[in-house]
């Protein structure tokens, strides 16, 4: 058996193709129940002081940029997957395992910020609709809570970097 067959076997591309997939899920999954548990504090809020609705929009904005996270490391994952040619596979294990790590990095990311901003603003909108000076606090609380995702897209982006070339006789 040849190394390049243990480094480079055909299933590599599998755990790339599964980078890609986490990436896009869990991140879309935080994103989603950030959504939605916002939205319903939103809703709740707003019976009481519609004024404040669209002020207290925040979380939801918040919520939704851990998507985009997501999609930007699905997609230099994709681009970065290379099909087999001749036969022989072009994708080393090395990097399908990165490109895995970098996927679950920023997709497990976004999902935990997500329910961390669905929970804060959920609670945070009732409160700023009791007490307008809470708004301030509730912000800086949604904003260490979208550094959790962005802290994942960061070293998912450096994961993604990583490769190994799967040439000739290696």
């Amino acid at each position: 058996m040849s190394v390049e067959m243990e480094t480079c076997p055909a299933s590599a591309p599998f755990f790339g193709f599964m980078g890609v997939t986490a990436a896009l899920v869990f991140a879309n999954i935080g994103a989603a129940y950030g959504t939605a548990k916002s939205g319903v504090g939103i809703s709740s809020m707003g019976v009481m002081n519609p004024g404040l609705v669209m002020r207290n929009i925040i979380p939801v904005v918040m919520a939704g940029v851990l998507g985009i996270y997501g999609l930007i490391v699905a997609v230099i994952i994709q681009g970065s997957i290379v099909a087999p040619q001749n036969g022989l596979s072009q994708y080393s294990l090395y990097t399908g395992f990165a490109h895995l790590a970098a996927g679950l990095c920023c997709g497990l990311s976004g999902l935990a910020a997500g329910m961390a901003i669905g929970i804060v603003g959920d609670a945070g909108v009732r409160a700023v609709g009791q007490q307008e000076k809470l708004f301030v606090g509730m912000i800086l609380i949604l904003i260490f809570a979208e550094a959790l995702g962005l802290y994942g897209l960061i070293v998912a982006l450096i994961l993604s970097q990583n490769s190994f070339v799967c040439e000739g006789d290696n």
